[in-house]
C-alpha cells in the first residue's frame, strides 16, 4: 500500500493556496464587493458548473438561500445545474453545450451576478453561460484552474495556480466560503442562537 500520500496531498494543498492568497486576494475581494452590491440592491446570484464544478455551485447557492455562519435573511440565488427537468430538456434538445447559456438567457439581467466554476477553464458550455450572462448585462465571474478561462470572456477571472482538479477544487471551496463570511459581516443581522441552524 502506498505510504505518505496524506501528508504529500496535505503538503500540496497548502502550496496551492498560499500562492492563491498571493495572486488572488484582490480579485477576490473585488468580487466579494460585487455580490454584496448585486444582493444590497436586489438582484440575483447565478451559478454554473459541471460535475464536481455543479457542486460547487449548489453550495454557493445553498450558503446564500440558508445561511452561513449567521442567520440572517435569505439573498436571492440560483444553480443552474440544480434542476433535473430542465438540465434533461435543454441538453436533449439543444445540445449540452447550451445548458447554461439557454438558462442565462432566461434568468440573467442587468444587477445579477454569474459565476462560472470550471476547473480546466475550458468548459465549453461554462463559456457560453457567462458569455449570455455578460450580454444580459449581468457581471460576470469565472473561476479556474491554471488555465484561466481559455477562448471565453469574463469580467473577472480566478485562475487558482494549480492544474491539479483536486487542489483547485479545494481553493474554490475556500473561495466561496471567504465571499459568505464577507456577505454575512456586510448584510447580515446575527438573530439569537436558538434561530441559528446547526449545519
Amino acid at each position: 500500500m502506498k505510504t505518505g500520500y496524506i501528508a504529500e496531498h496535505f503538503t500540496a494543498h497548502q502550496r496551492v493556496v498560499e500562492r492563491s492568497l498571493e495572486q488572488l486576494q484582490e480579485q477576490a475581494e473585488e468580487v466579494a464587493r460585487l455580490l454584496v452590491k448585486s444582493l444590497r440592491e436586489g438582484h440575483k446570484i447565478i451559478a454554473f458548473g459541471n460535475g464536481g464544478s455543479a457542486t460547487q455551485a449548489s453550495h454557493l447557492v445553498g450558503e446564500l438561500l440558508g445561511r452561513f455562519a449567521v442567520t440572517r435573511q435569505p439573498f436571492p440565488a440560483i444553480a443552474l445545474a440544480g434542476d433535473m427537468g430542465t438540465v434533461t430538456c435543454i441538453a436533449n434538445d439543444f445540445g449540452y453545450d447550451a445548458l447554461f447559456e439557454r438558462q442565462a438567457q432566461a434568468l440573467a439581467y442587468p444587477g445579477d451576478v454569474a459565476i462560472g466554476y470550471t476547473t480546466s477553464g475550458r468548459s465549453e458550455n461554462v463559456k457560453r453561460g457567462l458569455r449570455m450572462a455578460k450580454e444580459r448585462g449581468a457581471g460576470t465571474v469565472a473561476v479556474t484552474g491554471a488555465a484561466g478561462l481559455v477562448g471565453g470572456v469574463a469580467d473577472y477571472v480566478l485562475a487558482v495556480p494549480s492544474d491539479v482538479t483536486a487542489h483547485v477544487q479545494e481553493v474554490h471551496l475556500m473561495l466561496l466560503h471567504v465571499w459568505c463570511i464577507y456577505i454575512d459581516e456586510m448584510l447580515g443581522e446575527v438573530q439569537s442562537q436558538s434561530e441559528q441552524g446547526k449545519d
